[in-house]
This record gives C-alpha cells, structure tokens and sequence, in this order.
C-alpha cells in the first residue's frame, strides 16, 4: 500500500474548509498536521484551534508531526483533539520511551521523527517500539528547500532493518516530495509520503495525489 499524507501547511487557510473537503474527497489517506513551536524550529505553525476544526470537518485520519521542544507536555493534549498518529523528534528528547508511553496509553498511534543530520543508527533501537518512523529528508521548519538525496540511503537502511527483524513499523519521508521523487522514495521503501506544495499548489490537487501513488497517468 502506498500512502499520501498531503501537509496542511502548504493549503489555503483562507479557505481551509474548502481545502479539507478535497482531501475528504481526495485518495489521500491522512492529512499532514505540522506543529511548530517557534523554539525547536525557528516557525510558529498552529495548534488546538485549527485541530477541533479539523476534527469537526477532516473524515481522513490526522497525522499529527510536532516539531517543539518539551513535546511530552503537549502529546496528550494533541490526541483529545483529535490526532490518530502522533509523532515527535528523537533530538528534542533525552529519552523518547516514556513519552511514546503517553501516546500510546492514550489509544493513538506513535511515530518518532529525526532530522537529516542524525544518524538513523539512533533511531533503530527505537523502530520496533513504535508505529511509524519519519524520516525528514529536508530539515524540519525551515520552507523553500530541496529534497536531500541522501535521504534514500538512509530510507534503505532503515528498510532494512525493519524487514530483516520482521517488523511492521511504516516509514513516512516528510520534505521536497513531488511526483518526479515519489516513485523512487516507494520503491526504496517508504510507506508513506508527505507532500505539502506539490498538492495544494497543483492546478488540480485530486489527480495531483493520485500521481503521487502512481495510480494516474
């Protein structure tokens, strides 16, 4: 199965109602959530307002990508608003086991997320403890840049790890998605693929999507 998790970020907040009812409509599975707190990433994105509309109107599951510090504080808040899948940075915690305890305890998924410059060797002893693993393959918070190559080797790497261990954790890539990528990123090993611009900036955002899964021409 390949999975498109457009990312709210990118939509027209002018007419966000308008743009949730087209990934309703849409063969999107999740809608992307970016949380950003201004300290662990230098932008400010939204919080607990946009989420109780979201929950009101989005029918699709909220995949919920905090990029703060001190996320343990927050994680539980986020899944009484509505989140299905919560995830946050492994670099933003001492110790990521408890917090991934909170989410978990509150009957939502885990996902832990890392940046392009940590090492997938520290996440892999993590991998079989959560849900989904996020790789970033562009650094979290900051708009307007590339896709990092580099990022399908340490997609295979981790990959590897998962089916050599029997494993049924997913893996998500999140930054510089588009459809001249998106094969490549699910034949390398992705499950999941956040797409932000290339989908609400595209002339007709449903096809866009289904491009993406490779289900249109």
């Amino acid at each position: 199965m390949r999975y498109i998790s457009p990312s709210l970020l990118s939509a027209d907040f002018g007419h966000l109602s308008d743009e949730i009812q087209m990934i309703n409509r849409s063969a999107a599975e999740w809608l992307h959530i970016d949380v950003m707190d201004g300290v662990f990433v230098p932008n400010i994105s939204f919080g607990f307002p946009i989420m109780e509309v979201l929950k009101k109107e989005c029918t699709k599951p909220l995949d919920v990508h905090l990029m703060i510090t001190h996320p343990e504080k927050y994680v539980e808040r986020f899944v009484d608003a509505g989140a299905w899948s919560v995830g946050f940075h492994l670099e933003a915690v001492d110790d990521p086991r408890p917090i991934l305890k909170l989410i978990r305890d509150k009957g939502c998924r885990t996902c832990l997320t890392i940046n392009p410059d940590i090492d997938v060797e520290r996440l892999l002893p993590y991998v079989e403890n959560v849900d989904m693993v996020l790789l970033m393959s562009v650094f979290a918070g900051y708009g307007g840049q590339r896709f990092i190559e580099d990022t399908y080797s340490r997609l295979r790497r981790v990959r590897q790890y998962i089916d050599s261990n029997r494993l049924n954790t997913l893996i998500e890539i999140d930054g510089g998605v588009n459809t001249g990528n998106a094969g490549q990123l699910f034949e390398a090993g992705a499950d999941v693929l956040v797409a932000g611009s290339a989908v609400f900036c595209a002339k007709d955002p449903e096809t866009q999507i289904l491009k993406l899964k490779g289900d249109a021409e």
